[in-house]
């Protein structure tokens, strides 16, 4: 079992930063991709950006050159830095992970909340 506590997230105006955090904790040795999702109000989770334990990344396109992924392995942590903030990006932010022995499984945070205001 992997748990998964995010932090960060919050009340932010469009064109302004935030920074999400995201703790692994429990069965974490087979982590190999941990990443972002978000879920906007009537919209179904899409993927926001993952990041593998080789340190490949990867990005929506809506993200690219704005959203930073990153992760420091030995806090078994990892981070979204989101810059030039947009209305658009307003949402549920969940945290994710996924093991080697067992890939299909998704591993899910409790999610917070960002809102950009225009």
């Amino acid at each position: 079992q992997v748990e998964l506590v995010e932090s960060g997230g919050g009340l932010v105006q469009a064109g302004g930063s935030l920074g999400l955090s995201c703790a692994a904790s429990g069965s974490i040795l087979r982590i190999v991709i941990m990443g972002w999702y978000r879920q906007a109000p009537g919209k179904q989770r899409e993927l926001v950006a993952t990041i593998t334990s080789g340190g490949n990344t990867n990005y929506a396109d809506s993200v690219k050159g704005r959203f930073t992924i990153s992760r420091d392995n030995a806090k078994n942590t990892v981070y979204l830095q989101m810059n030039s903030l947009k209305p658009e990006d307003t949402a549920v932010y969940y945290c994710n992970a996924r093991r080697s022995d067992d890939f299909s499984r998704h591993y899910w945070g409790q999610g917070t909340q960002v809102t950009v205001s225009s």
